[in-house]
């Protein structure tokens, strides 16, 4: 079938099945990214009836959006007025909050509480679209300030035109006629057999996707430090894939975090003009570390791969979708995501190819174990012919203690450290870990009288601003700490926590304290200025809860570095003692240890048919790989870098 007659069967059903009263547009019908819009004169003829738009999008299988003819929009500012005095008082909106995009007929609504906004059943929405005729979009507004959350709403907002003719585009490519695909290969460009710079390409012969697209690990003292000191294991084999920018029709984000994002703006760089697809809260966390990653490096005198112009690039052609959706990334490959248990927003992708050619999931890093900040990671999918499986913790020892216990030996130890007039520094990534710290530390001084110490807890480095996101999308959290969060009661905004103001040496000065800082692996940030004023003090205590890779500064530490060379306020390298107390605490991660990875596979429904392993150290991924092939008796391997699978 042509594309001209596939594109007209899908238009000409819309028009036999969308009522004469709703005054559908000539030619008031395109594509619009992975979904459909229509153009009405009528627009509440069709709201009014909910039945119109779920009837025609399951006849033609895909998301249909009913936009105004922009000639019918309210004027803006009676928009305005009018939807003030719609939605109740207590939604917590204001005029400022309520943005037009004339090229989507949308208005943005922020709220403090959208489902006010929304009302009962929808019935406060359709309101708004009925006197107003703009169709409205409702974000929540942050309960903490969040810089990155109103620069990337305003970037979207002021780009809307740009975006109209972007997504126009892709949806052309979308919805060209399926033609079936004689074979499908998956070449692992970076994360395996290694943590860092993860990426995968997954190709038919009539579609090229990327699966993240990371540095590796995170950025350095001195810029990006590859994992063993090498740059050229810096970035993903995209040079090797025999392929060009231009070849790749998308990029799929698990998650935010830089080992597997932070190659993307580059991308952009130098020609990539197609979509990355993407949860909301990862666009929004990928935003703050992004910026972040490039003022560290500049400051430490390095050049960053890529500049703010490459980052904006990156985030106008972000397509979000949330968890369960289905979504057409190329003509043949439909994504869903899945619940990954790791960070706010990070997405197990399931990948539907094909008329049922084949169905891979791909977990990027999955946490199937208890946090305070999520549910478990997803185990029901539709088919699983191949998984793609982390493996961070995947080797037989890795079996992490009790969470119960490992909270209690935390904050006793830091208890001890403050009471013997010490101070105590929590390495942590901003996303993830400093939240779930933060939920730790407010639970046991709130509920345990044996652990309260008397100390403050500074909060330095992106934590707040991470903490503020986390805020704003609370469907993504634990229905514990949601419900939380929507009664006013952020844990994040507690007051047992203080925000690190000022100059750092005034905080180093006020005696015993805790300091949450961000720079997980000591690689860089608030972290490593403030090792360097602690580590020469026996009384202090440095506390690692996380991942640090094999080359990073937190892993040399944590092997018993007795002394290192480290940057002063000169630029120039000073001697630095370490004879602070080292401290590791097992449970905290965001990562499946060896017991729940296996269980993860064990709980899989349906059962994978094959199953391979990624991200993790050589030793640790071979060693899950022969587990789970000989516990599961199915065909489980380990590619390496460089290793291309034919799947059909």
């Amino acid at each position: 079938m042509s594309e001209a007659k596939e594109e007209k069967e899908i238009f000409d059903k819309i028009v036999e099945l969308m009522p004469p009263d709703a005054g559908l547009i000539k030619e008031g019908i395109e594509f619009e990214g992975p979904d459909i819009a229509v153009y009405v004169k009528n627009i509440a003829h069709v709201y009014n009836d909910e039945g119109i738009i779920k009837n025609i999008s399951a006849s033609i299988k895909k998301r249909l959006i009913v936009r105004s003819d922009p000639s019918q929009l309210m004027d803006k500012d009676e928009a305005v007025k009018r939807i003030m005095a719609i939605v109740p008082p207590e939604a917590g909106i204001n005029e400022e909050g309520i943005k037009f995009s004339l090229e989507f007929s949308q208005v943005y609504i922020e709220a403090l509480k959208p489902g006010l906004v929304i009302g009962k059943n929808g019935v406060t929405l359709i309101r708004i679209i009925t006197e107003t005729h703009w169709l409205p979009k409702v974000l929540r507004t942050p309960t903490m300030n969040s810089d990155v959350i109103k620069g990337v709403r305003q970037l979207i907002y002021r780009e809307s035109a740009f975006r109209k003719k972007f997504l126009t585009g892709i949806g052309k490519k979308i919805n060209r006629p399926l033609v079936k695909s004689e074979w499908l290969k998956a070449t692992a460009l970076g994360g395996f057999k290694e943590v860092g710079r993860s990426s995968l390409l997954l190709e038919t012969n009539h579609s090229k996707i990327l699966i993240d697209c990371g540095i590796s690990p995170e950025p350095g003292i001195k810029g990006v430090e590859a994992a063993a000191g090498d740059e050229n294991k810096a970035f993903p084999y995209l040079d090797s894939a025999n392929i060009t920018i231009n070849d790749i029709d998308a990029v799929i984000l698990t998650h935010g975090h830089m080992d597997h994002m932070g190659f993307v703006p580059y991308l952009y760089k130098f020609g990539y003009s197609g979509p990355v697809y993407c949860t909301p809260p990862t666009r929004d966390l990928a935003a703050l570390l992004l910026y972040d990653y490039t003022k560290l490096v500049q400051k430490s005198g390095g050049t960053p791969l890529y500049g703010e112009k490459d980052i904006k690039a990156m985030l106008t052609h972000m397509i979000t979708r949330d968890y369960g959706e289905v979504t057409n990334v190329t003509d043949e490959i439909k994504l869903t995501y899945h619940n990954a248990g790791h960070i706010l927003g990070s997405g197990i992708a399931h990948l539907h190819i094909g008329e049922g050619m084949y169905n891979i999931v791909h977990t990027g890093d999955m946490k199937y174990g208890f946090t305070r900040l999520f549910d478990p990671a997803d185990t029901r999918y539709p088919r699983i012919d191949a998984l793609f499986i982390e493996s961070t913790y995947g080797g037989a020892n890795n079996i992490t203690p009790d969470r119960q216990d490992a909270e209690a030996m935390l904050v006793d130890s830091i208890r001890r450290t403050v009471d013997n007039g010490g101070k105590v520094l929590v390495p942590l990534f901003a996303v993830g870990r400093s939240q779930e710290l933060m939920l730790v530390l407010e639970n046991y001084l709130a509920n345990n009288k044996q652990f309260k110490f008397e100390a403050p807890i500074f909060l330095d480095g992106m934590i707040l601003e991470a903490s503020a996101i986390h805020t704003a999308y609370p469907e993504y959290l634990k229905m514990s700490l949601r419900h939380r969060i929507l009664s006013n009661n952020s844990p994040f905004e507690s007051e047992i926590f203080e925000v690190a103001k000022g100059e750092r040496s005034e905080i180093l000065e006020k005696g015993s304290s805790v300091i949450l800082a961000s720079g997980g692996m000591l690689n860089g940030g608030a972290s490593l200025e403030y090792f360097k004023a602690l580590a020469e003090d026996p009384k202090n205590m440095i506390v690692f809860v996380g991942f640090n890779s094999a080359g990073s500064f937190g892993r040399r530490v944590q092997n018993g570095l007795k002394e290192t060379a480290l940057p002063g306020e000169d630029g120039k390298l000073e001697p630095v003692k370490i004879n602070a107390q080292i401290k590791t605490v097992e449970g905290f991660s965001g990562h499946s240890d060896r017991r729940q990875l296996m269980n993860f596979v064990e709980h899989l429904r349906p059962g994978p048919r094959k199953v391979f392993t990624m991200h993790g150290e050589e030793s640790k991924c071979e060693d899950l790989a022969r587990s789970i092939a000989s516990r599961f008796k199915i065909e489980a391997r380990s590619p390496m870098n460089l290793d291309t699978i034919r799947f059909k």
